[in-house]
């Protein structure tokens, strides 16, 4: 009996949130967890993991992407937080293009993150600038 007007509840409440509001609320439960898995990492590394999943599994529902931080900091493989050092280790390599890659060290899954070379960087900025107009 509880569970039926718990989800008929649920059906209401659905209804009458739009979907802005619903992944505003969605987003500050991402953070909130996120936050709370890094200070207990150290002291519980199982309840953070809980917390990652938790996380995870609110963005699918909701639809929206996770933060960037969020993304770079967790292993998508094991769910595991990175703690530099202590369950990761982080290189620079220069093969190709030059890139980050963590490698997590709870499963062996690595995660590789491009960075932009300086040349291209400048190139953007003197393309802005020749798109002035001389004074």
């Amino acid at each position: 009996m509880l569970c039926a007007s718990f989800s008929a509840l649920l059906v209401v409440w659905d209804d009458s949130m739009n979907q802005s509001n619903v992944k505003q609320i969605a987003r500050q439960r991402i953070l909130i967890l996120y936050e709370q898995a890094k200070k207990v990492c150290k002291a519980n590394p199982k309840l953070a993991m809980q917390y990652v999943v938790s996380a995870r599994k609110i963005a699918m529902a909701a639809k929206t992407s996770l933060p960037i931080e969020f993304k770079r900091g967790t292993c998508k493989k094991c769910n595991s937080l990175f703690v530099q050092g202590v369950n990761c280790r982080v290189r620079i390599k220069q093969k190709r293009e030059p890139h980050v890659v963590v490698t997590c060290l709870n499963c062996g899954n690595q995660t590789r993150i491009l960075l932009k070379k300086k040349k291209e960087q400048k190139e953007l900025e003197q393309d802005n600038y020749s798109n002035e107009a001389p004074c």
